[in-house]
């Protein structure tokens, strides 16, 4: 069997579900045995399976509230119930709320492995398509991360390597540089991509607040905890709890969060009883931590525990060679959800827009490309588009002011002409049309002095 299909086992028949299970693994299927319903319940939160297995009819929780579990966290997932001849009626109900199929006791073990065989074919088949989406996003990025320069094929490479993986991620990077997008993606392409993705921004709560709504707490526990509530790791169990802002947790929670990274239990506040939770944490800050280690206000241990595999984004100036590529991506995004008809973006506004310093990085950029989808009228963005904050900034850049031009005294016409041209074609990332049309010349006459200047 090329890869493994997982299977779990629902029965509180204990004998009969170990004997389900051991047919399903001597012919190669990996399965687990929950030997009630909440067992079951409790399971499908915290791990993934591609095919579950349940009798109808148990004790407490049954096999339709299994059912309905394994369609809200595993939609993917195929479910067979299993039922007595009494209760086929309710079979049928359970496959008109989305089971395979059901079968009858007492089972016949070769129609229950030909059942599950033609399910983990259907399973095979779901991953193929999702393996070829994932060669198409090699090819043309990663769940949003946009990016085709060095420094960016760099940060895509490592997410493909720990996506799959339950590792602890720390990502560091000026603000506005999407550190949360990377987050999700991470969570996207990972196998608790069906589970919760939680985020909890830290430096907007306060100290006294944080550790509950991490944690949760009981009724009684401090003055306005008029009722029991669960926190952010219950609420992400199974998934991925996304924490923004990490360096500035109080180095009071900051303990409690290392032992629960450690002990994959929590506790809430005003009681002492663990619960088990099986979450991933990915954190983000745009603090340095190693100043903040030493200065006290961070704890080493803590740090290391976070950082299992660190990702560190660049600010937009050091990658100006995506500018152009996040240009039209944003353009498309917010003509769509404006309903607006923009045509084209001309060639004096992308120059602004590739040599500002964009010290907001992508989040600055696609505010700025919103902004002038939202006043322009024309259908085509221009330097009237542009906000008073590009128009000022690109009136002070070095390349636009006419004392710049003095030192270019004493040189001949041609190293003249040699330099611009290879300056705009650095500012239109090779593009040589649009460079021809930016210096004012025949893009055959570009070709010929280029081939002539070797620029």
């Amino acid at each position: 069997m090329d890869q493994q299909i997982r299977v779990l086992v629902v029965d509180d028949d204990e004998p009969h579900a170990e004997a389900v299970a051991e047919s399903l693994a001597r012919v190669g299927y990996e399965c687990v045995v929950a030997t009630s319903g909440r067992e079951g319940l409790r399971l499908i939160e915290e791990q993934t399976f591609e095919i579950i297995i349940t009798d109808l009819i148990m004790g407490g929780i049954g096999g339709l509230e299994i059912l309905s579990k394994a369609k809200r966290e595993l939609p993917d997932a195929e479910v067979v119930i299993l039922t007595g001849h009494g209760t086929i009626k309710t079979a049928v109900t359970a496959m008109q709320a989305g089971a395979t199929t059901y079968l009858t006791k007492p089972l016949d073990i070769g129609e229950l492995r030909t059942v599950v065989d033609k399910a983990s074919e259907r399973q095979r088949l779901a991953r193929s398509n999702i393996e070829l989406q994932k060669q198409l996003n090699e090819k043309f990025g990663f769940e949003g991360v946009i990016g085709n320069s060095p420094a960016m094929h760099t940060v895509v490479a490592r997410l493909r390597q720990i996506a799959p993986t339950s590792a602890s991620v720390l990502i560091t990077g000026e603000s506005g540089t999407g550190k949360e997008l990377v987050a999700k993606a991470l969570h996207n392409n990972s196998p608790r991509r069906y589970k919760p993705f939680v985020t909890l921004n830290c430096a907007a709560l306060s100290d006294n607040i944080l550790e509950s709504e991490l944690f949760g707490h009981v009724k009684g526990a401090f003055t306005g905890a008029d009722r029991e509530r669960k926190g952010w790791f219950e609420h992400a169990n199974g998934g991925t709890l996304f924490m923004d802002e990490v360096g500035d947790i109080p180095i009071g929670t900051q303990v409690k969060l290392l032992r629960a990274l450690e002990s994959g239990e929590i506790v809430r506040v005003g009681t002492n009883d663990p619960i088990n939770v099986n979450v991933r944490l990915i954190s983000a800050t745009n603090r340095d931590l190693g100043s903040a280690i030493a200065s006290g206000a961070f704890r080493q241990d803590l740090y290391h525990r976070l950082k299992v595999v660190s990702v560190k984004l660049p600010p937009l100036r050091e990658r100006r060679e995506d500018i152009d590529l996040l240009i039209d991506h944003f353009l498309k995004e917010h003509t769509a959800s404006h309903a607006k008809k923009i045509t084209s973006i001309t060639p004096a506004a992308r120059r602004i827009l590739r040599q500002y310093s964009w010290p907001g990085n992508v989040r600055e950029l696609k505010n700025v490309i919103e902004s002038m989808v939202v006043i322009d009228y024309d259908g085509v963005l221009d330097l009237d588009d542009l906000t008073e904050d590009l128009q000022t900034g690109a009136a002070s850049l070095p390349g636009d002011r006419h004392d710049g031009v003095d030192h270019f005294i004493g040189k001949s016409l041609e190293e003249i002409e040699k330099h611009y041209i290879t300056e705009t074609l650095k500012l239109t990332a090779g593009n040589r049309e649009e460079a021809a049309k930016l210096l004012g010349i025949g893009e055959r006459t570009l070709y010929r002095k280029i081939k002539e200047y070797s620029a």
